[in-house]
């Protein structure tokens, strides 16, 4: 028999019922039922668990462990009673019967946290002892899951003859997105070496020397803030590159890689591929940003040159963009108040102004007053409203106004709930422009 154990806590069933068993785990919990104690062993594996009775010796030494303490047991595997089955664990259907348990590491001080528990807890708490919070079933799910999605990855990239590459870690500087983490050299005093923002001259390197098609799951070192999907210092992500291949040779291969992999580890939909190739213009245009949330079906519009002429001061000089929301007749006016508290306090606007279009097709609004017969048909032509529809406008200056007017869509969508919750929709942002124009006051 293994020193420590024979089966893991999640392995235990039926057909098991009868065996001499050996487990190894840390104590979930210790349950004294006058008499009968029994403790949930756990693992990676799952849970099991563990009996003693009043008339065992055992009974003492079991009911005084502590919880999160780590043992070993040995007995032997019987049924659950019917009334005890429990249909939430794999191994609900059997208990182990203890023989003999050894303390393989005691638990010996209070603990700053319960592990498991459903309570917040400080994060700065948690990482002072992180031993304790990698122990909590939602971070050993998070870890397992990135380990498949990795091996998944792996396993695609390879099945299409890409080969795997790792790339030096220790390099030296060069231009990227964001500032180097620098290494002091010991042979070199004074000199500093750079931690990669991502392997880019190591791949290029590899194509012209014949390697024709490379991948790696790649650690990147960016000396940048912290983001909500981003650690501080380092992420990782799958790259590759292919030799004598066009865009569209790229973009066929990816496809499939990000099909198959959400399609295996999540529930929702995935929208079939070919994904939509939309150039960075019109990202900007229609969505505001170019990472367009294609689940929101609203779409912004320019309307610039409809509004030229009209003696309205807040348009004047500027570009003028609008998003036409549907039957929303039931909204109150509220609803419109808060757009309108969210553009300026939350977006830094100067405003939002807006028009509800009345069951006779004319308008209603802080602006419509400003629009003549003629503007209003031609605007209800261009944004397919109708009564019962809401137009909002957001004018501003370029390089402004599409980050105000994608702001301003992400929020209607989210407050009407329009988005597609169920599903994920991929799309290729193209043609992104080499250069960008900046105000001539900052350049001298």
């Amino acid at each position: 028999m293994n020193e420590y154990r024979t089966h893991t806590c999640g392995e235990l069933r039926t057909e098991n019922v009868g065996q001499e068993v050996k487990l190894a785990g840390w104590v979930q919990s210790v349950r004294d039922l006058g008499g009968v104690v029994f403790i949930d062993l756990r693992d990676q594996y799952g849970i099991t668990q563990i009996v003693t009775s009043g008339d065992d010796k055992k009974v003492d030494e079991v009911q005084r462990i502590p919880v999160e303490s780590t043992i070993s047991i040995t007995g032997k595997v019987r049924k659950r009673d019917e009334e005890t089955i429990n249909k939430n664990l794999a191994t609900g259907e059997i208990e182990v019967f203890i023989d003999t348990v050894t303390m393989l590491g005691k638990r010996t001080k209070n603990l700053p946290f319960g592990v498991n528990e459903e309570k917040d807890v400080r994060e700065d708490l948690r990482l002072q002892y992180r031993f304790l919070d990698l122990r909590s079933e939602k971070l050993k799910e998070n870890i397992l899951l990135r380990a498949k999605i990795l091996q998944f990855l792996r396993a695609q990239m390879i099945e299409r003859n890409f080969t795997e590459v790792q790339t030096p870690v220790l390099t030296s500087s060069s231009p990227e997105g964001a500032r180097d983490y620098l290494v002091p050299s010991r042979v070199h005093p004074g000199k500093f070496y750079a931690l990669p923002q991502a392997p880019q001259q190591f791949k290029q390197l590899l194509m012209v020397s014949g390697i024709d098609k490379y991948f790696q799951i790649a650690p990147c070192f960016r000396d940048e803030d912290a983001r909500a999907d981003r650690a501080p210092g380092e992420f990782y992500q799958l790259d590759m590159e292919m030799a004598f291949a066009t865009q569209e040779d790229v973009f066929n291969v990816m496809e499939k890689v990000m099909y198959n992999t959400f399609k295996e580890f999540s529930s929702k939909k995935v929208a079939e591929y070919p994904f939509p190739r939309i150039s960075y213009r019109d990202a900007m245009l229609k969505y505001g940003s170019d990472k367009p949330d294609l689940r929101n079906p609203l779409i912004i519009q320019d309307v610039t040159e409809m509004f030229q002429n009209i003696e309205f001061n807040a348009f004047k000089g500027k570009i003028v963009r609008v998003i036409a929301t549907h039957n929303v007749k039931d909204c109150p006016r509220s609803f419109f108040d808060g757009m309108t508290d969210f553009a300026i306090k939350e977006c830094g606007a100067k405003g939002l102004a807006w028009l509800r279009v009345n069951d006779d097709r004319t308008f209603q609004g802080p602006i419509a007053k400003f629009i003549d017969d003629a503007s209003r048909e031609e605007l209800l032509k261009k944004t397919n409203s109708n009564a019962g529809d809401a137009i909002f406008f957001i004018a501003e200056q370029k390089g402004i106004v599409e980050t105000l007017a994608g702001q301003i869509r992400t929020e209607l969508g989210n407050r009407l709930d329009l988005l597609e919750k169920d599903v994920f929709k991929f799309c290729w942002i193209v043609d992104f422009p080499m250069y960008e124009i900046e105000d001539r006051k900052t350049c001298l």
